[in-house]
């Protein structure tokens, strides 16, 4: 009897001191991050049979069980990585958006004093310091485009070195996991029982590595993970690590992709496999927010450099030189060709070149409307196929724009693409149009030396004759973009009904709108209509009023024309008229929807950090509800061990009692 005691209160004892060691072990690692409270699962020892009935022989403890459950696990590891995610791309974002909506470093102000100092010379076109004025406010313009780009070009190298960084990061917690995978097989194997600390330790890290990239895990027979990153790129398996690494994109150096280590190499991953934590948010932001306002911001740039131009081009500088004038500077504005960059995997010797197509222009006869660029804000993919077919694929919608087979040219949104030779099966270019507009745009050094070479007058104008009778009177003149003054000067003489000299072909165009176009004599009337406007050689003239016979008018160069400021008067009016997106857009509008599509993505960001922040704290408060240590819990704990050793105690004592009476009666 008394060795049934005392096996029993040794079984007792020992219960005991291992729910005290559990207890103590859980309040000394209260505060140690991802730490599992453990608890001892206790069961009986096996009854001994006797004629009296079973007689229960103690206790023994089965495990110590760490307090877990793998779905609240997951669901924090899944809150984490959105939040890790949308934490880096709002903190991104919200730098740009500061910086395009600051009233004085953003590009409106900028824009709006250019455009006053065009509007300065159309006053005073005569004086050098309006003109020198003028050119100062372009050049800081041109400087305001830079600085933007230079901070937008400054966050992608941020982002090249974060992503770098990450993915040194997470090689580190893939090794760490990996190692821990080979001493949980050995532990467990050794012993039979979960490493709980080891396993703690483990779903610490890939919670750690959560963070940094969207992780899932898979376990094996032997308790080792399989860790799988973004959309199931494989990164631990059991005790083997692959390795990441940040290498430059095949497609564009300018950034860095996420590659896989192999034997033969090093393989870039597509950036659909990288999802999740600031990795995912890095990328995602370059994707989404980086690379748009880079292109926006050279789409105004550009479309402003071009139709500016285009406009300049028509104009007379102070010493009366014109389009065609060995002196003549038409280029207000020098931005750099349309980029194109070959992958780095092609393996046939394509030869292709890109520029801006000619941009949309007001036409004869009369050259109303404005100047418009097609030009978008996407990148274009050009894949070659077989037999020298070629797409070119829009990269913001991945739609095709553009198809044939080379060689040969193709236009599409403002660019024309020249193939002189074909590339391989599976060859690619990307082309960039506006990439390094912004970065690149500046006042034509010529200009900016000398302020007289700013074409503010027009090229062309017209004179009555003083002995002229009749009612008719004839506008100074529009040119359009191929005009040729060679004709010049031409004297128009009118009869009862024809107006006659007119040089070449021309088209007449009456009261009532309809047109005739001819060579020779102009009639006066067509039907009952009168003769209201004539164009030739790109060049068109508003008629008002009736010629009578005799009469005769002269349309010559502008020379002298040194208070003319007609050409300076429509170079401002490129500011309130739709140059940008197709014709669809102002420049002011264009970089203001950029600013506010921008501020609505940071602003979509921040609500959703918001709202998935809250998501984790709850989920991570259902965990710790299971898992975390509460101190006043264990201190109940110790002393209900304390107190179950104790009787444990007593039981020896009362046994040792027991056996000294038998003793003492033998």
């Amino acid at each position: 009897m008394s060795t049934g005691i005392f096996s029993i209160g040794i079984s007792g004892l020992n219960a005991a001191q291992m729910g005290l060691l559990a207890t103590e072990h859980n309040v000394v690692n209260a505060n140690t991050p991802g730490y599992s409270r453990q608890t001892t699962v206790q069961a009986t020892n096996v009854a001994i049979n006797t004629g009296s009935g079973a007689i229960g022989q103690g206790v023994h403890v089965v495990t110590v069980k760490r307090m877990y459950d793998q779905y609240l696990t997951a669901q924090v590891n899944s809150a984490q990585t959105q939040v890790s995610e949308l934490d880096a791309y709002y903190g991104l974002i919200n730098q740009i958006d500061n910086m395009l909506a600051d009233p004085d470093a953003g590009l409106s102000p900028a824009l709006q004093d250019f455009f006053s100092g065009v509007q300065d010379v159309s006053t005073n076109p005569s004086l050098l310091p309006s003109r020198q004025s003028m050119i100062s406010s372009a050049e800081t313009l041109a400087n305001r485009f830079q600085n933007i780009d230079s901070t937008l070009s400054q966050l992608a190298d941020q982002v090249n070195g974060r992503i770098s960084d990450t993915v040194n990061q997470i090689n580190t917690y893939a090794s760490q996991i990996a190692d821990i995978n080979q001493r949980v097989v050995v532990a467990e194997a050794a012993y039979g029982q979960p490493a709980n600390d080891l396993l703690d330790q483990r779903d610490q890290l890939v919670t750690e590595l959560n963070k940094l990239i969207k992780v899932s895990t898979s376990t094996n027979s032997n308790g080792s993970y399989n860790l799988f990153i973004g959309n199931g790129q494989q990164l631990v398996v059991g005790t083997q690590q692959l390795e990441l690494t940040a290498m430059a994109s095949a497609s564009d150096p300018s950034k860095f992709a996420v590659g896989l280590k192999t034997s033969g190499g090093s393989q870039e991953l597509p950036e659909s496999l990288v999802v999740g934590g600031e990795l995912g948010g890095l990328i995602r932001f370059r994707n989404e927010a980086l690379g748009s306002a880079e292109n926006e911001l050279g789409r105004v740039a550009a479309s402003l450099a071009m139709t500016f131009n285009a406009q300049h081009a028509l104009g007379q500088d102070l010493m009366g030189n014109i389009a065609g004038d060995a002196a003549f500077v038409g280029d207000f504005f020098t931005i750099p060709d349309p980029k194109l960059i070959a992958n780095a995997k092609n393996t046939g010797s394509a030869s292709l070149s890109v520029a801006f197509a000619p941009i949309a222009a007001p036409t004869s006869p009369d050259f109303s409307g404005n100047f418009h660029t097609d030009l978008g804000t996407s990148n274009y993919k050009v894949l070659f196929g077989a037999g020298g077919a070629y797409s070119v694929t829009r990269l913001t919608d991945n739609q095709t724009v553009a198809s044939g087979t080379g060689p040969g040219a193709v236009t599409f949104e403002g660019v024309t693409l020249t193939i002189s030779a074909v590339g391989n099966l599976g060859d690619s270019f990307t082309v960039q149009p506006v990439a390094d507009a912004a970065q690149n745009i500046s006042v034509n050094v010529q200009i900016a030396a000398d302020p007289r070479l700013v074409a503010a007058a027009a090229p062309v104008r017209t004179s009555a004759s003083m002995t002229n009778t009749g009612t008719m009177a004839m506008s100074q003149g529009m040119v359009g973009q191929s005009y040729s003054a060679s004709s010049l000067p031409v004297s128009l003489s009118a009869t009862a009904t024809t107006l006659n000299g007119v040089p070449g072909a021309w088209t007449a165009v009456y009261s009532d709108g309809s047109t005739v176009a001819g060579s020779g004599n102009i009639n006066l009337l067509n039907g009952g209509a009168k003769l209201s406007k004539i164009s030739f050689a790109e060049m068109s003239f508003a008629i008002t009023g009736v010629p009578a016979a005799g009469d005769s008018f002269a349309i010559q160069r502008n020379a002298g024309g040194v208070q003319d400021s007609r050409n300076a008067l429509l170079l401002a009016k490129l500011q309130t008229q739709n140059t940008v997106a197709g014709g669809t857009s102002t420049f002011q509008s264009a970089y203001a929807r950029l600013v506010a599509d921008n501020g609505i993505l940071a602003r979509e960001a921040k609500v959703k950090l918001e709202a998935q922040s809250a998501v984790l704290d709850q989920a991570t408060a259902a965990r710790e509800s299971l898992s975390g240590v509460n101190l006043d819990e264990e201190a109940a704990n110790l002393m209900k061990f304390q107190q179950a050793y104790q009787a444990s105690s007593k039981i020896l004592e009362i046994g040792n009692k027991l056996f000294d009476t038998i003793l003492a009666l033998g």
